[in-house]
């Protein structure tokens, strides 16, 4: 990959609002060069979606995250990918990866309540024959999502001091 097309990428990945005329500003490029990169990279599927980052708490939703570790047991000539795949369709699973280590899978979902995720573990992850064992990890407070602090402390103003 070339240094330009790397730093496009970074860009808007730090800002996937930031316009082209900004980019080509910010990189010596012209405005097509970089509308030109940016449509290459869209139909590689490198730029795979511009994504929102939302603190629904601000927002006053009380949405609640848990990241599940699971222990799995391959089925014959299947891989990793087929349990993947079954967990990615479930609509409150918003990640999976395959981890190193003790745990096999780890998925992130979200539910209106810890009841909700407790029993969507209980009724459709454990219940997967591939499935030996979970653990459900619920998530408390997110300081930091994908690069942007959430959590910035407020700055302290004090008044000043008269004689």
């Amino acid at each position: 990959m070339d240094e330009q097309t790397r730093n496009i990428l970074e860009i808007l990945e730090e800002d996937a609002r930031i316009v082209p005329e900004e980019i080509a500003a910010l990189t010596g490029m012209t405005v097509e060069e970089v509308e030109q990169k940016i449509e290459y990279l869209e139909k590689a599927k490198i730029i795979r979606q511009y994504k929102t980052i939302i603190d629904w708490e601000l927002a006053g939703e009380n949405y609640v995250y848990a990241i599940i570790e699971l222990k799995v047991q391959l089925e014959r000539k299947l891989g990793y990918q087929a349990i993947a795949e079954r967990l990615y369709k479930f609509p409150e699973v918003r990640s999976v990866r395959l981890l190193s280590g003790e745990h096999d899978i780890s998925i992130t979902v979200r539910g209106n309540s810890m009841k909700q995720v407790a029993f969507f573990v209980a009724e459709k992850i454990a219940t997967l024959d591939q499935v030996q064992s979970t653990a459900t990890h619920f998530v408390l407070k997110t300081y930091k999502e994908n690069g942007l602090i959430l959590d910035e402390p407020d700055q302290v103003k004090r008044l000043a001091v008269s004689p």
